[in-house]
């Protein structure tokens, strides 16, 4: 049987695989489409688990805002290798979760790829799309979605991202894609200071004590108490969001900043490959 371009190129806009691996799919089904959808598929299922017990230790961050429905999904995708972490295929699979995950809400990893990807496959046949075209283990490794009015940044390497959730009427995207960019870049442990753990302030308030006592032998408790409150104000500014000195103006804080505009911080998530806890609260 004669297998034209036209159904070559038809199967390839269909699963986006190479046209040569098209030719062959419509080869073994005879020229029949929806046989050959179905071959290609197997494929990259049976490339999925050959490659499934693989390391990924590479990866990248992916986030989508619905500016309609006000929502958002920040996703860590992951792989083996850094060239495939940046490819344009890897991208945009990336993307793809992110705006699945948004529009979506799955649970957890397992549910999302279990779940229909635009009504023709599974979410994890259009990771095995990709999985088949070149032979690594690919997973979700995490996700997470805020609804409300939202900013994002990604770094350029798509190495880390931030979601970031604000309360107002309305914000300028640059505004919120610069606090962003600003969580990004100084990774703060949480946005406000009662999304701290009461242990960790607790922790933190033994070791500025400690350290007052050290500092202020001799002098009177409440000036131990002074110098201990000061410690304590300091590792807030270091460490939460709101307290934090704007980096691109440090005459005033991102809460400060915000407030500027209108705006209060809500939470915030910050994703880096391969961490195992994301910040934010």
């Amino acid at each position: 049987m004669v297998i034209t371009a036209e159904a070559v190129k038809k199967l390839r806009d269909r699963t986006g695989m190479q046209m040569m691996k098209c030719k062959a799919a419509l080869t073994e089904a005879g020229g029949d489409m929806e046989k050959a959808v179905e071959f290609l598929r197997k494929q990259n299922k049976d490339a999925q688990n050959k490659v499934v017990d693989r390391e990924t230790a590479e990866g990248r961050i992916a986030v989508y805002i619905d500016p309609v429905s006000k929502v958002g999904a920040i996703v860590e995708v992951r792989c083996e290798s850094a060239p495939v972490a940046k490819s344009d295929l890897f991208v945009a699979l990336a993307n793809d979760l992110a705006k699945h995950v948004a529009v979506h809400n799955p649970a957890d990893p397992a549910e999302l790829i279990a779940q229909s990807f635009e009504g023709a496959k599974t979410v994890n046949e259009r990771i095995g799309d990709v999985v088949g075209l070149v032979r690594e283990n690919m997973k979700v490794a995490r996700f997470a979605r805020l609804p409300g009015l939202l900013g994002q940044y990604i770094h350029h390497d798509g190495s880390v991202g931030v979601l970031l959730q604000v309360e107002g009427e309305k914000a300028d995207p640059g505004l919120l894609r610069d606090v962003s960019m600003h969580i990004t870049a100084k990774s703060p442990l949480a946005a406000l200071r009662e999304h701290v753990p009461a242990e960790r302030v607790e922790a933190e308030t033994e070791i500025a004590r400690a350290q007052a006592a050290e500092q202020g032998k001799g002098k009177p408790a409440n000036i131990i108490d002074k110098i201990t409150e000061g410690k304590v104000k300091t590792w807030f500014e270091e460490n939460v969001l709101a307290d934090q000195k704007f980096v691109k103006d440090d005459s005033k804080t991102v809460a400060e900043l915000l407030k500027g505009h209108g705006l209060t911080i809500s939470r915030f998530v910050r994703f880096k490959v391969g961490e195992l806890t994301p910040a934010g609260a």
